[in-house]
């Protein structure tokens, strides 16, 4: 996926109420942007830190510059909690998933379960349905190992089991983490922040949920898949 055009380098003053932050452009002015992730951002937001923002000129928005991106120890990681769909189906076409390269046809936000609606619906004759739900990775406290989640997510657990539902109903049901950051080989769940959810997890894939996670490379200029990660189970075995 490529950024038209290139994003825009400033530096961040601070994130608050969520979705808004303020941020110095290299020529010195001051804006308040929108910024397109909910989630605590837990070790990517302080104050001086180098980011990266888009640009909209749409009379309907609020704010022109959206925070898409930022340097953390050298390396540049995403932040738009809107782009992973977006990548997966990009990985999936481009056969970045072997387990999921068969695949050809595929629709998007699809309902089922619990008044829910799947990230993605696989489709192939043949083939058992695949329901893949997609979420944002971009923690990393230790090198080489990304991490979710961040904080508690009830949200999150609530799929885990839904996708349950779907594999014991014979349906494929996957898990993907996409990661926006390109310095990590390993991924695990974060059992320390969010106990429920890793419970949740370790039901999931005991009910038959596939679980897989890609790392991204990422620039100014486009973030693409680049391939899987290993993913750390043995703590989860005994939940």
């Amino acid at each position: 996926m490529q950024f038209d055009p290139p994003l825009v380098p400033a530096r961040l003053l601070q994130r608050y109420k969520r979705f808004l932050f303020d941020a110095v452009l290299e020529d010195g002015t001051a804006f308040t942007g929108f910024c397109p992730n909910t989630g605590s951002m837990l070790g990517l937001t302080s104050p001086g830190s180098r980011i990266w923002v888009s640009l909209h000129d749409s009379p309907t928005r609020k704010y022109r510059h959206m925070f898409e991106m930022v340097e953390v120890d050298g390396e540049m990681i995403g932040v738009n909690t809107g782009l992973p769909n977006r990548l997966a189906e990009e990985a999936i076409v481009k056969g970045v998933i072997p387990a999921l390269a068969e695949y050809r046809t595929l629709l998007r936000e699809q309902r089922y379960g619990r008044n829910s609606r799947i990230d993605l619906l696989l489709r192939q004759g043949g083939l058992p349905d695949a329901y893949v739900e997609v979420k944002n990775v971009h923690f990393s406290r230790s090198a080489g190992l990304a991490e979710f989640p961040d904080t508690v997510t009830k949200r999150g657990a609530k799929h885990l089991e839904e996708l349950g539902d779907m594999a014991e109903l014979g349906h494929r049901a996957v898990m993907l983490y996409l990661i926006q950051r390109h310095d990590c080989e390993r991924f695990r769940i974060c059992g320390d922040l969010d106990p429920a959810y890793a419970a949740a997890f370790g039901r999931a894939r005991r009910r038959g949920v596939e679980a897989y996670a890609i790392c991204c490379r990422v620039t100014p200029q486009e973030i693409a898949p680049s391939g899987l990660v290993e993913i750390d189970e043995p703590r989860l075995a005994a939940l």
